[in-house]
């Protein structure tokens, strides 16, 4: 029977399923197991900040159990790997295959950098691009750092782009560059031919029909959704997504759904699950997708959260790198983590119970344990903040820690631009 209500408890299991939510970690997580884990997602975002670990590691680990980073980095930044990167979301590594389904965004934000008052960087580095471009046929795939040029130099601090990296930047975003991989951590560029078959982005389907297709893959992927929450999976208009919803719920792929509090219509995709319970422990990336959209985390979990690395450390409320902690449909709590390889110990350095959850210190701590053990760290240390603090310290055996001021200090040179 076709279900046309759903309860918020419902919702939920159908959401974290769709993610592949649900099923105990596994004792050994295959390549296979990571490509599979992959396509459910459809994506993963990256962002450079490495104080715990870096945010494209994370979502996998949270649904499928320990695995070998140095696998993903194979697939994921090897120069001719299954995956490569572009603005899909936000900055993220996609299949190497879909790179036509952005074919359309490519072309129109070349239309809007091109405007007379857009961006002035783009004129200025006009005479650069060329350059690079002819460097790149003649030397192969490179990092911005390893071309020399006199406009190789930055501009200020943090994202004061020299304009051999900008101009880079403006190519990646138009499609006459692409991803070749990364070079510690590092993107490298490439001519489209140099890393992709004949064609590709040529043949790219219509701006409708790759929407369509974009819309299918976030439905799938989220499992149940309004509007603004298929857009924003991967960063489309609204009315271009309404239009794709409209064919896809007349296909039959997409049935329109009443869920309890939300105020909002929804749309369930047509294969999604409505499991009766749902068994989850994880510590979530800040850019997971269950989370990255704040307004859908806040309806669905009433999960009020803004990322506070870019806060001042007196100002922040959570801590500096804070991750949202999942038990089973609900997130209960947050923690700030850090991965202290000096010493060998995962840090928590804040740890917090939602209000009016239930947050389950003895199974945090297991999942503290397993996370502590895949970074190849001997054991876990609490500070002695948040409210969830001492139960987590007591869970895992261990004394609080006394909170310094040094502590909530982060070097800013840990902001680097996620690109």
């Amino acid at each position: 029977m076709v279900r046309t209500t759903l309860s918020a408890a419902e919702a939920r299991r159908v959401a974290l399923a769709a993610q592949g939510f649900g099923r105990p970690p596994a004792d050994t997580v295959s390549t296979r197991a990571l490509n599979a884990g992959f396509a459910r997602l459809g994506l993963l975002q990256i962002d450079s900040v490495n104080v715990f670990e870096r945010s494209h590691y994370l979502p996998l680990f949270a649904r499928l159990g320990a695995y070998d980073k140095s696998t993903l980095d194979r697939l994921t930044m090897a120069k001719r790997g299954p995956y490569a990167e572009y603005w899909a979301h936000e900055a993220a590594f996609v299949d190497r295959t879909d790179l036509p389904l952005f074919r359309w965004r490519m072309d129109a934000l070349r239309d809007r950098d091109s405007w007379p008052t857009r961006v002035e960087s783009v004129t200025r580095t006009e005479g650069v691009r060329r350059e690079l471009q002819a460097l790149l046929r003649a030397e192969g795939p490179l990092p911005a750092s390893a071309v020399e040029h006199e406009s190789n130099v930055r501009r200020g601090p943090w994202w004061g782009w020299s304009d051999v990296k900008l101009g880079l930047e403006q190519m990646f975003r138009w499609g006459d560059v692409v991803s070749a991989g990364r070079s510690g951590f590092e993107r490298v560029y490439a001519l489209p031919e140099q890393v992709l078959p004949a064609g590709t982005l040529e043949t790219a389907p219509a701006r409708p029909v790759a929407i369509r297709e974009l819309v299918r893959r976030s439905t799938r992927a989220l499992g149940i959704g309004t509007r603004a929450d298929i857009a924003d999976y991967f960063r489309l208009r609204s009315d271009d997504t309404a239009a794709a919803i409209a064919e896809l719920v007349a296909a039959g792929e997409l049935v329109p759904v009443t869920v309890e509090g939300w105020g909002e219509r929804a749309w369930l995709h047509a294969d999604a699950r409505v499991p009766r319970r749902l068994t989850a422990d994880a510590v979530l990336s800040p850019f997971d997708p269950v989370v990255w959209f704040r307004r859908r985390a806040e309806r669905m979990y009433g999960f009020h959260y803004r990322i506070e690395i870019y806060t001042p450390a007196p100002k922040r409320v959570f801590g500096y790198y804070v991750l949202p902690v999942l038990q089973d449909d609900r997130l209960v709590g947050r923690i700030d983590l850090k991965s202290d390889r000096q010493r060998g110990v995962l840090r928590v350095r804040t740890a917090w119970q939602e209000p009016g959850e239930r947050l389950d210190a003895d199974r945090l701590a297991d999942t503290l344990r397993r996370t502590a053990a895949w970074q190849g760290l001997d054991g876990v240390e609490v500070t002695d903040r948040g409210t969830a603090a001492a139960a987590v310290a007591g869970a895992l055996g261990v004394a609080l820690v006394p909170h310094v001021a040094a502590d909530d200090a982060e070097a800013t040179a840990a902001l680097e631009p996620a690109v």
